[in-house]
């Protein structure tokens, strides 16, 4: 069976991979999705189809970086896999469903790393002390120094011995004691890190993560959190024009009719972004994101357009009344377009007893107003003019 471990850095998908291999009996090759190509992975492919036919020898490759190789690429995998020449152990930072091809998905176990939890980076950091091919004894880290490193390593092993080699190399630079053990302060620390990197792919599973927390927590109104998710994407670099987009989005789906202004807000922060540009243009993109975020909610607009495409695209369309039809062309009149048509205007209401729908959804109701905001009023108004042109009493 092939696995594929997913995880984001430093969580130890290399390390699992290389002790599998290494504990194997199997013969182990190992590529990079950075540097082979497609013809390195038929080369593979064919020295392991040979070593099975006559030597009766398995293979184990390792690959890490899969997300890197293009579809070709992955393809090229697919007949060592499927027949059994090689046994693939494969390490992805990003989510395999958006970036391993679905053939080799399927035939693969995914196994899902979580980032390491403080308990665990403490103790690699006082094993990294202790250990001899490590500080060997010769430093010291004290509390809130150890707080410092694992707040800035986020999950990630390796950012803990990166930044703890770092802090220590610096102590030791600027201590004045020539014998015995010198303590590594929060201060070498955050002069070792400089400032926190914070890990976000645009193109990965935490581009991913972190809109859809962003768009759940304006749905949720929860203005902090919504503004936090925010700042953490323009961190990052985020396309700007996309969390606009999103928030257009998120104005029409979550907010509706319950505030009608909120996307004329989210569209003039998409307006106000690509005219003056970033980083000024977090500044409407945070008010829009507030606003849109303390807003009454209602997706009565969203779930009316959807029941309505579900009709339509089950066969549940019917044919236009004949007296809403076109009538201004030749002929229209003997087809009987447009008779029985009651102009509304002309109604000292404004509204008249008339059925728009075709005959067989003439009953039907998609739009069903909230309670929520400026949609109390349009429920109310709605009523009203229900009980006219359908005659609902």
């Amino acid at each position: 069976m092939s696995v594929i471990l997913w995880g984001p850095p430093g969580t130890g998908k290399t390390s699992l991979a290389h002790a599998i291999a290494t504990s194997s009996d199997r013969r182990c090759v190992e590529l990079s999705a950075v540097t082979a190509g497609v013809k390195d992975v038929r080369t593979v492919m064919e020295e392991a189809q040979s070593q099975r036919d006559l030597y009766g020898v398995r293979t184990l490759l390792f690959l890490d970086e899969i997300h890197r190789f293009s579809k070709a690429q992955q393809d090229a995998l697919l007949p060592g896999v499927e027949n059994g020449w090689v046994t693939l152990i494969a390490a992805t930072t990003e989510n395999p469903s958006f970036s391993v091809v679905t053939p080799l998905l399927s035939r693969s176990l995914l196994l899902r790393l979580e980032p390491l939890s403080d308990a665990a980076l403490d103790a690699l950091i006082q094993r990294a002390l202790d250990e001899p091919f490590g500080l060997a004894g010769k430093f010291s880290v004290d509390e809130q120094a150890r707080a410092a490193i694992i707040n800035f390593a986020s999950g990630d092993a390796r950012r803990v011995l990166t930044s703890l080699e770092a802090a220590s190399a610096i102590a030791q630079q600027t201590s004045k004691k020539k014998t015995g053990i010198i303590a590594v302060t929060a201060e070498h620390v955050s002069a070792a890190v400089d400032s926190a990197l914070l890990r976000y792919d645009r193109n990965g599973d935490e581009h991913y993560d972190v809109i859809s927390a962003f768009i759940k927590s304006i749905r949720g109104s929860d203005p902090d959190a919504a503004v936090h998710y925010l700042a953490r994407m323009i961190a990052a670099g985020e396309d700007p024009r996309f969390i606009a987009r999103r928030l257009i989005i998120s104005a029409s789906e979550d907010i509706g009719l319950a505030d009608p202004h909120a996307l004329s807000v989210a569209t003039a922060a998409a307006d106000a972004v690509a005219f003056i540009g970033m980083p000024e243009g977090r500044i409407p993109l945070s008010e829009a994101t507030i606003y849109l975020a303390t807003a009454p909610k209602s997706n009565a607009a969203y779930n009316a357009i959807n029941a309505a495409l579900a009709d339509v695209q089950a066969g549940k369309s019917g044919s236009v009344p004949k007296h809403l039809r076109d009538a201004h062309y030749a002929g229209a009149k003997k087809l009987g377009h447009g008779k029985g048509y009651l102009y509304p205007h002309d109604s000292a209401l404004g509204v008249v007893e008339q059925q728009y729908l075709p005959d067989t959804l003439a009953s039907t109701e998609y739009y069903k107003p909230t309670d929520h905001g400026s949609e109390r009023d349009v429920k109310a108004r709605l009523e009203k003019l229900r009980a006219i042109t359908k005659k609902r009493r």
